[in-house]
């Protein structure tokens, strides 16, 4: 119990020291944003503060700060260390540089604002791995949430039923202006949301208080009982509770709708703590409440880790049937909340791409119907495999992503600066090169070669970023 306070605790002040740390670095100011320069009432619209949050927040906290943390949680308690440091250094910069730099882009895509900084080669690179990434993260926020409720439901209503249903809701959400549905459907879910994330850390406290089930303290031992490597299985496993590409296509989405670019930190960066804090309640609550034998956790492992079976299991277990049911439903709402913006953020994507005005319905339908089909039938293909590809291309942005941030800092901020964001992309560039090299969906090569090749690859690129960034570039004004 006291790592998980001490972490918990590490996360509220990471917020408050780092976060405005960067807040600093990057220095908002008054200057006109996108919404109110470009307002259509469709994406660019005026929306609060407060409802801002909650917006971001349930974009990004889907499947993956519950399914990647209790995933995690099968090497042990040390993936919480991951998760708050990951948080703080990594993913909520990540989230913060990729929402304000879209807002001093007109509200870019992220695919856009890499093009931007990193030159056209990376700009088509990551307009269709963002699209590509997009449609899957809609296909495992729809065919997750299905599994989850057709728990709940009678047999009749099987995963097929709600995958279509959920299905038709996409469609709405992706094709209505962003206040109409999303705006007014996510501070409901926010409250589940909340409720949820209550209950079941409380649950889990409360059982470690009886002694029923005691919280697991920290060890750096590798619990995993197939000794399944932490590097880099267990870096890429995790994916949105520490660090998510994915926000990278979320956070332009909210930039859109701010009025004050001084709100970025508490909508950006703390709803990316926010998600940390989630991931964290169910990484400790899957090392406790799963028996453990040998010191090993085959118990979460024999569940298959994050699955909606298991989220069940200790929902209901925790909670009871009646405060099970009431978590069911805020993990339920996490991933449909991302979901339909993964697939209105494909649809910016290609938008941008293209420059098709999305003022025109018919035109936003031309473009929302083609993405949801194809998304239904890659549903079709077996969860496990979709959310493995998903994983790796989701830290695989992130690294993009924070390499675009490193090279505006550099630019237009100080050299200096630039480190904080290039110190993470370079960890992630290792990350997501090693796992590559190693997975089973990837090469299956040896450790013995995996690990150097990875390490080579990060290093070279922060050598080119230091070459082309440091050493010969200058700073700018904006």
């Amino acid at each position: 119990m006291i790592t998980f306070f001490v972490c918990l605790a590490l996360l509220l002040i990471g917020y408050a020291t780092y976060g405005a740390f960067v807040e600093k670095v990057f220095h908002p100011d008054d200057r006109e944003t996108p919404c109110t320069r470009l307002e259509d009432g469709i994406d660019y619209t005026p929306i609060a503060p407060w409802r801002a949050f909650l917006i971001q927040l349930l974009n990004i906290a889907g499947l993956g700060p519950i399914f990647g943390a209790l995933s995690g949680a099968i090497w042990g308690p040390s993936v919480m260390l991951w998760i708050v440091f990951g948080t703080i250094f990594a993913g909520a910069v990540h989230d913060f540089l990729s929402g304000m730099l879209s807002m001093r882009n007109d509200g870019a895509s992220i695919s856009e604002i890499t093009g931007i900084y990193l030159g056209p080669a990376m700009k088509t690179v990551m307009r269709v791995f963002s699209v590509v990434l997009l449609v899957m993260v809609g296909v495992v926020f729809m065919v997750g949430p299905a599994g989850l409720i057709a728990l709940l439901t009678p047999d009749w209503l099987n995963v097929k039923f709600w995958t279509i249903v959920i299905l038709i809701y996409y469609f709405v959400a992706t094709l209505l202006p962003i206040d109409k549905v999303i705006g007014k459907l996510y501070p409901i879910f926010g409250i589940c949301l909340i409720v949820m994330a209550i209950g079941i850390g409380g649950a889990t406290v409360v059982n470690h208080i009886t002694g029923s089930a005691p919280m697991l303290e920290m060890t750096l031992q590798n619990l995993h009982p197939a000794a399944k490597p932490i590097w880099p299985f267990m870096f890429i496993t995790v994916a949105c509770g520490a660090i998510s590409g994915f926000h990278a296509t979320q956070s332009p989405m909210i930039a859109r709708c701010l009025t004050s670019e001084k709100d970025g930190r508490r909508i950006f960066y703390g709803a990316m703590v926010a998600e940390g804090v989630i991931a964290l309640i169910w990484a400790a609550a899957g090392c406790a409440f799963y028996e453990r034998t040998g010191g090993l956790m085959t118990g979460l492992a024999e569940m298959n880790g994050g699955n909606s079976t298991t989220v069940y299991n200790m929902s209901i277990g925790l909670l009871g049937p009646v405060g099970g049911v009431l978590a069911m439903i805020g993990v339920i709402a996490c991933p449909i909340t991302s979901g339909d913006t993964a697939f209105r953020s494909a649809r910016l994507t290609i938008a941008d791409w293209f420059k098709i005005d999305q003022k025109d319905g018919k035109k936003r339908l031309l473009l929302s119907a083609p993405l949801l089909i194809v998304g239904y039938f890659i549903s079709l293909i077996d969860y496990n495999v979709v959310w493995r590809y998903f994983s790796w291309s989701n830290q695989t942005l992130a690294m993009i992503a924070l390499w675009a941030g490193a090279t505006y800092l550099a630019k237009y901020v100080s050299k200096n600066a630039s480190f904080m964001a290039a110190i993470p992309a370079t960890f992630m560039s290792a990350v997501s090169c090693t796992y590559i090299l190693m997975a089973d969906e990837g090469f299956k090569l040896s450790a013995g070669i995996c690990y150097p090749v990875g390490i080579v690859f990060a290093v070279a690129l922060f050598a080119l970023f230091l070459f082309k960034c440091i050493v010969n570039g200058t700073t700018e004004t904006e």
